[in-house]
């Protein structure tokens, strides 16, 4: 066989495109590590992605659906008490209706600190919703800060390893090294993928979480306004 047709038959077996799959199974155990770690990343980003859209969705109608009927009603305390637990809107007014109870039934003797503790007590329960939303997105921070830097790792893991290739077989060919680099950036594109979809609904959800937070803040103060107007009637 000539040289012509052996380069002939080395181009008609080579693949025409990457094989990601080939990629991995041929790269260092460590590069594997890497890459396994940073795709269990990213299946655990898309599933609190589609959970927390889920989560918002149903938060946001039931808090709508709760507001709507506690402004309507004639007696919202009958409300609370039927459906407090099932809202962030419905757990804040009860908060706020419950330290006036407690208030009511020591007798009030100073109205400001009595609409004081009311209010606060309405701004703490705000909190703890906005909280209890955003519990998770921590992890989409951390995987957005880190995943670059692990794919990093296991580039240059597999850059060393292409290094240490080159010194064993005493070649510096293309066809020694480009096996290892081809590895080892293949670490970077999958921390990239997996940082990317992490970065852009961190910043989603947390404008999400925030601007629920100051819907549920403005409820509070409606509530806490008509308390007041109530107290000074008493």
């Amino acid at each position: 066989m000539t040289s012509l047709d052996f380069l002939a038959a080395a181009g008609a077996s080579a693949p025409t495109r990457l094989d990601p799959m080939q990629l991995f199974l041929d790269a260092d155990i460590v590069v594997q590590i890497v890459i396994a770690g940073l795709l269990l990343a990213s299946v655990w980003v898309w599933m609190i992605i589609i959970a927390f859209s889920l989560r918002m969705a149903n938060v946001r109608g039931r808090s709508n659906k709760f507001e709507q009927d506690f402004w309507t009603l004639d007696e919202p305390e009958a409300l609370l008490q039927r459906s407090k637990a099932d809202s962030p809107s419905g757990r804040v007014a009860a908060a706020g209706f419950s330290e006036w109870r407690r208030s009511a039934k020591a007798g009030i003797r100073d109205r400001q600190a009595a609409m004081a503790r009311i209010g606060q007590a309405m701004e703490d329960q705000v909190a703890a919703e906005a909280d209890k939303l955003a519990n998770r997105l921590n992890f989409l921070a951390t995987t957005g800060s880190v995943a670059p830097f692990v794919g990093l790792f296991g580039t240059v893991w597999g850059i060393m390893n292409s290094f240490f290739q080159i010194g064993t077989q005493q070649n510096s060919s293309l066809a020694v090294v480009a096996p290892g680099i081809s590895e080892a950036l293949f670490a970077t594109a999958i921390g990239l993928f997996a940082a990317i979809p992490a970065v852009i609904a961190y910043n989603r959800f947390s404008n999400a979480v925030n601007g629920f937070e100051a819907k549920l803040q403005r409820f509070a103060d409606r509530v806490h306004a008509n308390v007041s107007r109530e107290m000074e009637q008493a």
